[in-house]
């Protein structure tokens, strides 16, 4: 359905996409993960035409998006983060002015209103002016706007920010539903969202992908399924990295920044095949260290987006 080839975009001198690449297959549910600023927008922005790339490829069911704009155009729907609508109008008479942009008949229009008012629970609002509307109600009237023209590709940006856990679920059910007969990307940087929502996830950071599988998948890729927190008293770094690194199944140790009454925090990463706290403990015993906190974190999206997108 969407092929991005080497995809790149420059601000002047800043370059916030990096030649990345992807497929999106149709029917799919694609989630855009990533931290603020890694390229999400930017990226969803040249995929509906809005940006011309500064180099790379776009081809939508074997257009190409350079040479077939408004061709590509149609096949779409977009929500961008803040939905643009016109606040001082009636819900009903919104959707229909949209309508008649999109060129529907009065007949095609009235059906395609009354189909999007019940799939994006506006009937008992239709009546309302827009600016009275709550946020996660103007997500949805922004959500009937893109799916006006019936598109093929639903592409929607940050769609739940700023919403409620309440207006959350609720928009991520419409997602659930029109993804049965529709292909969508999405960006967020929840994570809940995409393991809930998504078939697919493509890890962004920086400007280039770190990560493209489905969420099983990543897991299994990231070859380190667990880590261990350890907080001790009367460590020193150096000694302590020193005596662990010498336990078999510890693949790196991380002194973690966050420092409290001079205590020593560490991330252990460890081999997904092996349980070594009882090697980790009985080091920890043989020492003067002073034992504060010991525990593991089994590897899950959250986990695997942290070590791929951190700093360093």
């Amino acid at each position: 359905m969407i092929q991005v080839e080497n995809l790149t975009k420059y601000y002047h001198d800043f370059r916030a996409v990096d030649q990345i690449s992807f497929d999106v297959k149709k029917g799919e549910i694609l989630g855009l993960l990533g931290p603020n600023g890694a390229g999400k927008t930017t990226t969803l922005r040249m995929l509906t035409g809005y940006f011309l790339p500064s180099s790379g490829t776009i081809r939508v069911k074997n257009y190409s998006i350079g040479d077939n704009l408004l061709t590509v155009k149609n096949l779409m729907g977009y929500l961008p983060e803040s939905a643009p609508l016109y606040r001082n109008m009636l819900i009903y008479d919104y959707l229909d002015y949209v309508a008649k942009i999109r060129g529907l008949t009065r007949d095609e229009r009235l059906a395609r209103i009354r189909h999007l008012a019940d799939l994006c629970g506006l009937k008992e609002i239709m009546h309302k002016p827009i600016d009275e509307l709550s946020r996660g109600l103007k997500q949805r009237v922004g959500l009937a706007h893109a799916m006006m023209n019936d598109p093929e590709i639903l592409i929607l940006d940050e769609p739940t920010s700023g919403l409620d856990p309440n207006q959350i679920a609720e928009i991520r059910t419409i997602i659930r539903h029109i993804g049965k007969e529709k292909t969508v990307i999405l960006s967020t940087h929840i994570l809940s969202e995409v393991e809930v929502t998504c078939d697919r996830v493509v890890i962004l950071n920086r400007g280039k992908i770190v990560a493209d599988d489905h969420t099983e998948n990543l897991i299994k890729w990231a070859g380190r399924d667990h880590f261990i927190y350890l907080s001790l008293l009367k460590a020193a770094f150096p000694e302590v990295e020193k005596e662990l690194t010498e336990i078999d199944g510890i693949t790196a140790i991380k002194h973690l920044d966050e420092t409290e009454d001079d205590m020593l925090k560490l991330r252990l990463t460890c081999k997904a095949t092996m349980d070594i706290r009882e090697n980790i403990y009985q080091t920890i015993k043989k020492s003067a260290w002073i034992l504060m906190e010991f525990y593991r974190e089994t590897q899950n999206l959250e986990t695997i987006f942290r070590e791929l997108t951190e700093e360093n």
